[in-house]
């Protein structure tokens, strides 16, 4: 294993919100992404992920309620909860996603 630089790896993606895969912890995926501001449609999935803000900020709506996710701060969203990305998250984020059931 080796270190891995989180958000100048986030930094480098070509396109914001487009996850690259890092790496697995057991069948759990570990994956980074930049946001830039653009919303997210909603979506749901078939198993729990967290979501986990390193710098800047996320504005989420789960289940039709603003939830906002600072620098520091985790979010896990439990299975089959919708939630979308509001307009003006930016930063660097970490997901740690479960396989779908």
């Amino acid at each position: 294993m080796s270190v891995i630089d989180l958000t100048g790896t986030a930094a480098g993606l070509p396109q914001a919100w487009s996850s690259l895969l890092l790496g697995r912890v057991g069948t759990a995926a570990v994956k980074v992404l930049r946001m830039d501001g653009t919303p997210v449609a909603e979506e749901s999935h078939g198993a729990d992920e967290a979501l986990l803000v390193l710098d800047g900020r996320m504005e989420l709506v789960v289940d039709g309620t603003p939830v906002s996710v600072r620098a520091g701060e985790l979010y896990l969203v439990a299975a089959g909860t919708a939630h979308a990305v509001a307009p003006g998250s930016r930063g660097t984020l970490v997901i740690v996603e479960l396989p779908e059931s």
